[in-house]
């Protein structure tokens, strides 16, 4: 299944509320109201003082109660945006000129022939639980069947909208692409194996510090981790997210073959497109 905006986490649902009346003291307490002498006074004044005295209290309760949890929220929002937010940007901070049209496969990471006549673009988030089961479930499969066979070339672009996050760890593998063009395929293998949860910020720079340095073999790692520090590739994240929205991509993974966007993230039906184009375009 895709990992599309706005649906990407569902929640249980709640039980069903019991409909069982509980004993109901109200009748009695009204019964044996007004038998006591403690309190009274004439006209009922003491009473009254009372109970606007214990509404009082309550209010003044609620109010400090209230600022209270008003104060744990501020300071829990500060602590979460230093710890986990302050060096990852958003696309909005992203600058520079980029062109949404067209899909730029020279500036892409490719897996197979180049002579391949069927070309298929995978979009991903790295932070996506869908796109790292498709990894881990078809990969090996879509290798064996089509791009060891020279029936297709694969293609990768960013489509990184979880969270801010998600561009960090985008550039990443666009700082090792820059490097080596099948670097990038075990960086994107890796990182799903290392995958944290897409709810929590994860993908910061000291992760994937961590995770080239003890992985990922035959680069150079200064080179890397400059790039990744100065933010040299995030332009070219942000031009991936705006080509594949123009093209109509709205969750991950998700598929194109010879420009032809896919509906479904299903590898039954992604085989059945590149027979179908091979079939058209006289492929093998």
């Amino acid at each position: 299944m895709a990992h599309n905006k706005g649906s990407n986490r569902s929640g249980g649902g709640k039980p069903a509320p019991n409909n069982k009346t509980a004993y109901n003291r109200t009748t009695q307490g009204k019964k044996i109201a007004g038998k006591g002498t403690a309190g009274k006074s004439a006209g009922g004044k003491g009473t009254d003082r009372g109970t606007a005295k214990s509404g009082l209290i309550f209010v003044i309760s609620l109010i400090l109660i209230g600022a209270l949890v008003i104060t744990l929220a501020i300071v829990f929002l500060k602590d979460s945006d230093g710890s986990g937010l302050k060096d990852l940007p958003n696309y909005t901070e992203i600058k520079g000129d980029y062109t949404a049209e067209g899909l730029k496969y020279e500036k892409q990471p490719h897996l197979g022939d180049p002579n391949a006549k069927v070309k298929v673009i995978e979009f991903a988030d790295f932070k996506c639980p869908a796109c790292k089961k498709w990894e881990e479930t078809y990969m090996d499969q879509l290798q064996q069947d089509f791009i060891d066979t020279g029936k297709i070339e694969l293609f990768f672009i960013n489509y990184a909208f979880i969270d801010r996050d998600s561009i960090m760890a985008a550039s990443a593998g666009e700082a090792i692409a820059a490097q080596s063009n099948e670097k990038f395929w075990e960086f994107k293998s890796k990182l799903y194996a290392h995958q944290g949860d897409e709810t929590q910020i994860w993908a910061t720079p000291e992760f994937l510090l961590d995770l080239v340095k003890k992985n990922i073999d035959g680069i150079d790692y200064d080179r890397f981790a400059s790039d990744l520090k100065s933010h040299a590739y995030m332009l070219p994240v942000k031009e991936d997210f705006k080509t594949a929205g123009y093209y109509g991509v709205n969750g991950t993974p998700q598929f194109m073959v010879n420009g032809e966007l896919l509906p479904s993230s299903s590898y039954e039906e992604l085989a059945a497109a590149i027979e179908a184009q091979l079939a058209e375009v006289g492929g093998q």
